[in-house]
This record gives C-alpha cells, sequence and structure tokens, in this order.
C-alpha cells in the first residue's frame, strides 16, 4: 500500500510540474531562511550556558541615578566579592576578574603583541567551565606571577615544548610570570574572550578597600535552584554597611542627604546567563547581543516558513479541482478518506522532502553571506553539531505535515456525487481561503517593506545629522610606543601642508574610546553633586574636531594657569545651574580620600554627541590632559594612500616596537551602528525573499485562476472585451487583495517601528509617504507578478479558448 502511495504522489507531482516546482522552490527559500536565522537565533540564547553552574552564577553590578545622568556599571568595586562572601552564606563561592589590556609579550629576543590578558582570582576556573588541557584549575593561579594560556598561544611562544613552568615577560614590568596551565579556549559563545589568564594574587590594586572606585567584574555563585532575588533584595545593608561611610568621606556627606538630593546607588545581581543579551552597560568584557534582535529575526524565521507553507496550501487547495474527479472516482470506487488522507500527507511530505534537500543546498550557498551580516561564524557541519541532520529530518516531516494538512482534509472531504456532476467549481469557501491566505502574504510583506524603509531612513538620519563636530577625515592613530617621541612625531606631522591639525587624546567621540564617572558639585555646594564625564585633552582638541565655543576661550599655551582650567559643555553648565554665567565659576571633585581638585570654568563648548544617539547628550568636563595614547590627524588632500604612507614612513623613523595603526574616525562612527546596519541588511534581504516567494504563490495562483476562466475569457473576446480589459479583470481581483493587505498592514507596522525608534534619543518621524511607497512597490509587483499570465491569457484565440472546455 505505501509503495503505491509513492507511485501515486511522484506522478501527481510529475504530472504537474510547474505547480510543483512553484512548491518546492518557495519551500526551499523559507526553509532555508528560516533553518539559517535559526541557527542565528540558537547560537544567541546559547551564551555562556556552556558553564556547567551557568544557572547558578551571577555577576554583580553597580546602577544608580544622579544628577547628570545614570550610573550603569557591569564592574563593580574590589572587596565585594569578599565582602558578599563573607556576608550572606548563601555566596557558595565569589570571584573576579579585571582587564589587563594587550601587553607586549617579551621571550628571550622575541615579542609577541595582540594578545588578550585578564586578571583572575585564584578559584576562577573551579567557577568557570574552562578545562585545563594541562595544570591544576585548583591552584593555576593560587600563586601571584602565575599564567594560564590558551593552546594557540603555547604554540605560538613554546612550539612543540611543554608550556608548564616557562617564564614569560611583559614589557615595561620587572616581574617574570611563570605558566602555570593550559586551556584550549574561550567558547565563541562566551561574553569574555581572553588569551591569557595572570593571577590576580600578583595585582596590588586587587587588595584595595576602596568602595569608591570599581574595574572590577565580580561573579557569585548560588545555590541551585536558589531565586537570586533574595540576595539581591539584601545589597542595600551592604551598600549601607561599606559605601557609605567612605562617601562620607569622599564627598562629605551621608548616604541619607545623598538620596534625599535626588541621588541613589547600588549593588544588584544578572543572571550570568543574561549578560550576553539582557545588558545595557556602555562598557563590558565584550560585545554583547541584544535580545531584540532575537526577537525579530525569530520572528522573520517564523514568517518565512508561514509565507513558504502559505503558498503550499493555497496553490494546493487552488489545484484542487484538477484533482477532485480522482478523488470522487476513488471514494466511488470504496477508498476511504483516511486512505486519501494518507495519500495527499504523503505527497506534502515527498515535496517538502525535496525542498528540504534544496533548502540545505541553498542554505551551504548562503551561509558565508549571512555570516559576514550578522558577524557570526555559523556552520551546518552534521559532524559539528550531531543533531543538526535529525533535527533537519523532523523539522522537514513536521513542515510537510502542518503545510499539507488543509489540503489533505480539504481535497478528501470532497463529495463523489457533487464532483463527479462538476459542481466543485462553485465552491466559494475555498476561493475566499485562498484570498485570505494571499491577503496574509502580502500583509507580511509589506509589513517588513515598511520596517525595512524605516530603519534606512533611521541609519541616514544618523549619518547626516549635526553631531557637533566634524568626523570627515579625521585619522586615529595609536601613539603609545612612541614614549617621549610624540610631540616630535606631531611636529613632524604639522609640517605636512595636508595636515590641518594634530591632537593628543585618548577620549575620542566615535567607537571605542577612553570611559570613566566624574563627580563634581558646582562652587562649595557639594549637594548639589553631578555626574559628567571627563575628557583629558590638548589645546588642539576643539579645533582639530571642529566644534565650537558657546562662551568664553579654549585651552591655550599663553595662559599658563590652563591646567587648573576646565571647558564644560552646555548640559554641563545648566545641570551645574551656570546658565549663561558659567565662565570664571569654580566646579570641586572630591578623590576617594577626601581631596579636592577645584577648577575654574574658561570656556562653553557647544553640546556635541560624544557618545551613540542612543542616547540623549550628558554633562561633560574637559580638562587640559598629558601624554595621552592617541593623536587625532585632521587633513585635506584626495590622495589619502599616499598621506598615510608617508606617516607609516615617519612613523617607522623612530623605531616604535609597535607597528603603524590608525582608523578613520568616521568608520569608527558608523562602528557605533553595526547592529542596526547588521538589521537593515538582513531585514533588507529576508523582505526580498518574502516578496519573492509571496511572488512565486501569486504567479501559481494566477496561473491557475487564468485555466479556470480560459472560456469565459473566450467568451468575452468574442462578445467584444478588448485585452486590456480582460488584463485589468484578470488583475484586478489580485491587487485588491494586496490594498486590503496595506491597510491592515499599515497601522501593525507603524505601532512596531514605532517602537523600534523608541531606542533612538535623537530619531526621525514616520511620514505618510513610506505607507504610500510600500504599498505601491507590493501593487507593481503584483501586477508584474499576474500581467504576464494575465496578457498570455487575453491573447488565446477565443475559438481555442472555448473549444479547450
Amino acid at each position: 500500500m505505501l509503495q503505491n502511495y509513492f507511485k501515486i504522489a511522484w506522478r501527481s507531482l510529475a504530472r504537474n510540474r510547474a505547480f510543483s516546482a512553484i512548491n518546492i522552490i518557495g519551500l526551499a527559500i523559507g526553509l532555508a531562511s528560516c533553518m539559517l536565522i535559526s541557527l542565528y537565533v540558537l547560537d544567541e540564547l546559547s551564551f555562556d550556558r556552556y558553564n556547567e553552574k551557568a544557572n547558578q552564577i551571577v555577576r554583580v553590578i553597580l546602577r544608580g541615578t544622579m544628577q547628570g545622568g545614570k550610573l550603569n556599571e557591569a564592574h563593580v568595586m574590589p572587596p565585594t566579592a569578599q565582602a558578599l562572601k563573607a556576608d550572606y552564606p548563601e555566596v557558595l563561592a565569589a570571584t573576579r576578574l579585571r582587564q589587563g589590556g594587550f601587553p607586549k609579550v617579551v621571550l628571550g629576543e622575541k615579542q609577541y603583541t595582540g594578545d588578550n590578558l585578564v586578571f583572575a582570582d585564584s578559584n576562577f576556573f573551579q567557577v568557570f567551565t574552562l578545562p585545563l588541557l594541562k595544570g591544576d584549575t585548583k591552584t593555576a593561579l593560587l600563586e601571584p606571577n602565575s599564567l594560564v594560556i590558551t593552546q594557540k598561544l603555547a604554540n605560538k611562544y613554546f612550539g612543540n615544548a611543554d608550556p608548564i613552568g616557562q617564564v614569560i615577560n611583559f614589557k615595561g614590568e620587572k616581574t617574570a610570570y611563570k605558566v602555570t596551565g593550559v586551556i584550549e579556549k574561550v567558547p565563541e559563545n562566551s561574553h569574555f574572550h581572553f588569551e591569557i589568564f595572570a593571577s590576580m594574587a600578583g595585582y596590588p590594586d586587587s587588595k584595595s578597600p576602596s568602595w569608591m572606585t570599581s574595574e572590577y567584574f565580580t561573579y557569585l555563585v548560588l545555590p541551585k535552584g536558589y531565586d537570586y532575588k533574595k540576595l539581591e533584595a539584601k545589597l542595600p545593608q551592604t551598600v549601607e554597611k561599606y559605601m557609605a561611610p567612605q562617601l562620607k568621606v569622599a564627598m562629605g556627606v551621608t548616604m541619607e542627604e545623598f538620596r534625599k538630593s535626588g541621588n541613589n546607588l547600588g549593588l544588584y545581581l544578572q543572571p550570568l546567563t543574561d549578560i550576553h543579551l539582557h545588558s545595557d552597560f556602555g562598557y563590558d568584557l565584550g560585545n554583547n547581543g541584544d535580545i531584540k534582535y532575537v526577537y525579530i529575526f525569530g520572528a522573520v524565521a517564523i514568517i518565512m516558513l508561514v509565507i513558504a507553507c502559505i503558498n503550499f496550501m493555497n496553490l494546493s487547495t487552488a489545484g484542487a479541482s484538477k484533482r477532485a474527479r480522482e478523488v470522487g472516482v476513488r471514494k466511488v470506487m470504496g477508498s476511504e478518506r483516511k486512505e486519501l488522507v494518507y495519500q495527499f500527507l504523503l505527497e506534502s511530505i515527498l515535496l517538502t522532502s525535496i525542498a528540504m534537500l534544496l533548502a540545505v543546498i541553498f542554505g551551504y550557498l548562503a551561509l558565508p553571506l549571512f555570516n559576514t551580516l550578522s558577524g557570526k561564524n555559523l556552520t551546518l557541519q552534521f559532524t559539528a553539531i550531531p543533531s543538526l541532520l535529525p533535527g533537519l529530518i523532523l523539522f522537514g516531516l513536521a513542515v510537510g505535515v502542518l503545510a499539507g494538512s488543509y489540503p489533505a482534509f480539504f481535497l478528501s472531504s470532497f463529495k463523489p456525487i457533487l464532483v463527479l456532476k462538476g459542481r466543485l467549481a462553485s465552491d466559494r469557501k475555498s476561493i475566499s481561503l485562498r484570498s485570505g491566505l494571499v491577503v496574509v502574504q502580502f500583509f507580511i510583506s509589506i509589513t517588513l517593506i515598511i520596517g525595512t524603509t524605516v530603519v534606512y531612513q533611521q541609519l541616514r538620519f544618523i549619518q547626516n545629522k549635526k553631531l557637533g563636530y566634524s568626523k570627515d577625515q579625521v585619522l586615529v592613530m595609536d601613539t603609545w610606543s612612541l614614549g617621549q617621541n610624540k610631540e616630535m612625531f606631531k611636529e613632524e606631522l604639522l609640517r605636512d601642508p595636508r595636515v590641518v591639525n594634530v591632537s593628543s587624546s585618548s577620549y575620542i567621540p566615535a567607537g571605542p574610546s577612553n570611559n570613566n564617572n566624574y563627580m563634581v558639585y558646582p562652587d562649595d555646594k557639594n549637594m548639589q553633586l553631578v555626574k559628567t564625564l571627563r575628557y583629558d585633552v590638548d589645546a588642539s582638541y576643539i579645533p582639530t574636531l571642529s566644534m565650537e565655543m558657546a562662551a568664553g576661550r579654549n585651552f591655550s599655551k599663553e595662559f599658563g594657569n590652563d591646567s587648573s582650567g576646565v571647558i564644560l559643555n552646555e548640559t554641563a553648565a545648566a545641570m551645574l545651574g551656570f546658565k549663561k554665567d558659567a565662565l570664571d565659576r569654580t566646579i570641586t571633585n572630591t578623590n576617594n580620600e577626601g581631596g579636592k581638585g577645584t577648577y575654574r570654568v574658561i570656556g562653553v563648548v557647544k553640546d556635541f554627541h560624544f557618545r551613540s544617539l542612543h542616547e540623549r547628550i550628558t554633562p561633560l568636563v574637559m580638562i587640559l590632559g598629558k601624554d595621552a595614547g592617541n593623536f587625532l590627524v585632521k587633513i585635506k588632500t584626495k590622495e589619502i594612500k599616499g598621506l598615510l604612507a608617508d606617516m607609516e614612513n615617519k612613523y617607522k623613523g623612530y623605531k616604535s616596537e609597535q607597528p603603524f595603526s590608525y582608523s578613520f574616525l568616521d568608520e569608527r562612527f558608523n562602528s557605533t551602528y553595526q547592529a542596526e546596519q547588521k538589521t537593515g541588511s538582513i531585514l533588507g534581504i529576508f523582505a526580498g525573499l518574502t516578496i519573492f516567494v509571496a511572488s512565486l504563490g501569486l504567479f501559481g495562483l494566477a496561473t491557475f485562476t487564468a485555466q479556470q476562466r480560459t472560456k469565459e475569457i473566450g467568451v468575452r473576446k468574442v462578445l467584444g472585451a478588448s485585452i486590456g480589459s480582460i488584463v485589468a479583470l484578470l488583475s484586478g481581483e489580485f491587487i485588491k487583495l494586496v490594498l486590503v493587505a496595506l491597510v491592515l498592514a499599515t497601522p501593525v507596522a507603524w505601532y512596531m517601528m514605532t517602537q523600534w525608534l523608541q531606542d533612538f534619543e535623537y530619531r526621525i518621524s514616520i511620514e505618510w509617504w513610506v505607507f504610500a511607497v510600500s504599498g505601491l512597490l507590493a501593487i507593481a509587483i503584483a501586477l508584474l507578478t499576474v500581467s504576464y499570465q494575465s496578457i498570455k491569457t487575453a491573447m488565446i484565440n477565443p475559438v481555442k479558448s472555448i473549444r479547450m472546455e
């Protein structure tokens, strides 16, 4: 019986090659799209879950509100881990990380750069599941100046020699470090990625008792099944016990007075598995994702699959009349309904199996491009993911049953007497269903078109928005290794007529930059504390970036006391209550021991966007700094390659151990919005694919409709109807469906994109023409899809048309 089902199914597919091809291609594209996006979503959701204690680990974070902005830090104070472990028995273990940068490794006469170092507590490898290939997790970081490195670095540094016990040095440090362990690598789906783990015991600041400095990423292990919110509710006690006394010393205010002024500080807990997708910190251990985009891409995957299944159902029910007599005859001959259901489900599964094979091929071909767009390193290797093959098989079966269930029950429900009398053609129920499914397809397509348009509009708005500084033709050069030669190199650059100006500062208003929190208050009013960001700059910073002064002056070498002067941005001046009389007023900053630094305001710079446009401009204080690690070079030339080559030659003349490196400020600015750019690109591609799949289904329906109405068209032509009127007749029905889809999609798309735009403090307004253009585009696509078949049918000789019936 099963063999007979297969024969009938195969003959049916072969006999209806056009419909079968449309179904298979549409379904394959939908399955391939769903498969790729599912890989992305599963990868995003898998972050940090490789840890055996993933559901027990939480990270301690610092949040607060102060005049001038929010305090939102992923790292906390040095003694936090020890205090929480001592005070709360539910804390089974506590461990810390502190970033160590990219120090130069020295091995004899060889030097290596670019290896990411972190200081870690001795129990780090007992908390996180990073098995040691060599060494003991309990003792590897116990002693000061001990190191655990990755296998990749072990091969790089020592070749085939045993790395355990080997000694390395870091340039600029007198102390030698000993390798005590080797791990394979940190998994890609981890929120941190380091290659060298150094013992925290050898880092002096790690023993600091200060609750007024941070930089320590702190993790706690809690009992299995324990609700971390219970411990979080106790953390205000910790703030009162340890932080409040030091706040009184440092700022001269009690915690109660601090809070009465509208400020607040507190420690909170974040589950380890939430870090990658639910973090909103300006500074973290890696580039985190966003759960919002997981939802968006997950929805797109479901949408693609739904549209492919709708196509299948639409074309299957549309072609029902071709199988109607077959169903009637088989029922008259004694076939039961369940046998017909099995038959048609088998045909559906056969078709989806072919589509699945094609989808895997499409997936392999499209994966490199998808990885580039998403910034991932996903794979479709069945050996790398053992569950992939059975997953695909089950997935294909599920789609086959899902997509074929309605057609199967629809076809098997035909009444043999009505079918054999030819009365199926008048069935309006199936026509209404097909129309509804077309509306759903174009509803989804139009929504995606509108969404993609709004994303690109917002990105263009970001690109063209006046930032308060010039990002064009500005080079950012790494000059840390030049040391005392930096000033000489700067003078040499300034002698080049293609160089407009050079500034030395590590505070850059786009892309990665130095970051800090700087608490100040106006005059002697310590109760009016304002959180600001501090920029250490030189006198060339403001002119190099073409910033404008709102009042006062820039730093200048002609004024010897500018080291005690500051420049505020307009927001800082307003927050400090200075309004228009900021010049010559004073601001005070306090250190952790209660020492004070008082500065005189010499100027107010016009507000500029020194952070993402997701955030509102916050208070900023500029101080005359020294010995910065970056040059900002304003240039004026079209021959940038030649200028860069000359700069590199000058740089090499100083015998720097660090290779010449640079970036463009506008590129750093663009990189800030990589997530939005990726979203726009992926939405654009999948919107195109969605429209293509929907158009395939529409083409199939147009073909079927034209075939069904061949006799009617012949009669109309005999009675004098023109080709144009017939084309309009055949196309008009589908255009009406697209218009209905547009009416339904407009409010939904408006709401969804309005919510997405809420993430930007500076954003566009969605104009009416976006919906009009999206609707016209959908109508144009529908017309192009159905017009070919409509024109072809309208041009058939009416004699032949009538005779065909």
